[in-house]
């Protein structure tokens, strides 16, 4: 396969503050962070011509039109797959604008998730509204997997006994990115980080796999993010963070958040994580050794460990000594969520983890990493990689 850049860059980013009751509608809230995205950029509302969202967003995109003064849209898309479809937010607005479909496109995330719906509560669900996109839940919620965190942690039990994964391991994760979040003051932890005695003492979830501190947050704001033409870009207020290349993929058999029903969950629970990382250097051209930071979707500790391996920063089963040695750590081979991550920043459905990439691509980030020119993001069934020129 031909390598291939993008020619589109992030121009723009803006959120509103992560609360766990917004007082605000979500219509607001993403209102409030297209504002701020554009503003961040020196653009106006009737610069944008195209959105995209995710399925599961309640902010349609003719009120988001009306309401923040957009005058003409061409394109409008939304996304499936929860949170693992954030990093395809950038990959729809990214083709948009590579096709001349679009010249400015705005990808956008709000929910209040803790005040409003709870997304790690039960919730009924029926095939047009299964949450991940699919009719998934039918199968497994009859059964007594009701919540996201029975599903992860029934994905990630084979792997953990197979390589001889513990909690403990699981936990150094959830330390370190509190540790972040305690000096980002934009983190609902900030100012409180944890030590691994704090998350033993936490209590179970899904015994023995998952207890409270390995799950991310339900959060209430808003996350937008501009995309246009890296030409375009240069003339605005931002240094361009060039979109280098994006890649999906959903093998056979694949199931967003019920990957349980997968042949061989002994190396890791989540294939499409694997053939999205093929795809990502296939198309780019680039390999794991080119990145100075990754920001791997972490609605639980788990994910990141089979993140890490299927992006090929260590090897199938090494995960945990490779976490353990400070590898992920700011000043080891691949830092990690500097701005804590959904764990302890916000979840904001992976958003607001592209918007940390682009801050340190910039040099703007509360916890900046040392010359970073390549960052890759990753949300389960995509990933794009960012850079600067």
């Amino acid at each position: 396969m031909a390598h291939k850049h993008s020619g589109a860059a992030i121009a723009g980013i803006g959120q509103t503050e992560f609360s766990k009751e917004s007082g605000r509608s979500e219509l607001q809230l993403a209102c409030e962070a297209i504002k701020s995205a554009l503003d961040d950029c020196g653009l106006k509302p009737a610069d944008v011509d195209g959105l995209v969202t995710f399925t599961l967003d309640t902010s349609d995109d003719v009120d988001v039109i009306r309401s923040t003064g957009m005058k003409e849209v061409h394109f409008s898309s939304r996304t499936p797959h929860g949170g693992g479809g954030a990093c395809a937010t950038i990959f729809q607005a990214m083709a948009a604008v590579d096709a001349g479909i679009a010249d400015v496109v705005v990808a956008y995330r709000a929910f209040n998730e803790r005040s409003g719906r709870r997304f790690g509560q039960p919730h009924l669900v029926d095939s047009q509204n299964a949450g991940g996109g699919t009719s998934f839940a039918q199968w497994c919620m009859p059964f007594g997997a009701m919540t996201p965190a029975s599903w992860a942690a029934l994905m990630a039990q084979r792997y953990m006994e197979t390589h001889g994964v513990t909690n403990e391991d699981l936990g150094r994760v959830s330390v370190l990115q509190r540790k972040h979040a305690a000096t980002n003051p934009a983190a609902w932890f900030y100012g409180k980080p944890i030590t691994l005695a704090d998350h033993q003492a936490s209590r179970w979830i899904i015994e023995p796999v998952l207890r409270l501190l390995d799950c991310c947050q339900e959060s209430d704001g808003g996350v937008a993010i501009v995309i246009t033409s890296a030409e375009r870009a240069r003339d605005l207020k931002q240094k361009p963070v060039r979109i280098l290349g994006a890649a999906q993929a959903i093998p056979y058999g694949v199931e967003i958040v019920t990957g349980f029903y997968e042949l061989d969950l002994t190396h890791a629970a989540h294939p499409e994580m694997f053939a999205t990382a093929r795809r990502l250097y296939e198309r780019t051209g680039l390999k794991p050794a080119d990145f100075q930071l990754a920001m791997l979707y972490d609605a639980f500790t788990p994910q990141i460990l089979t993140q890490l391996e299927a992006y090929q920063f260590c090897a199938i089963g090494e995960a945990k000594d490779f976490i353990k040695a400070g590898n992920i750590e700011i000043g080891g081979k691949i830092p990690i969520n500097t701005n804590g991550g959904l764990i302890g920043e916000a979840y904001i459905h992976g958003m607001n983890n592209i918007s940390e990439a682009v801050r340190q691509l910039r040099g703007q980030a509360a916890n900046q990493v040392s010359n970073v020119e390549r960052v890759l993001v990753s949300s389960g069934i995509c990933a794009t990689a960012l850079g600067i020129d």
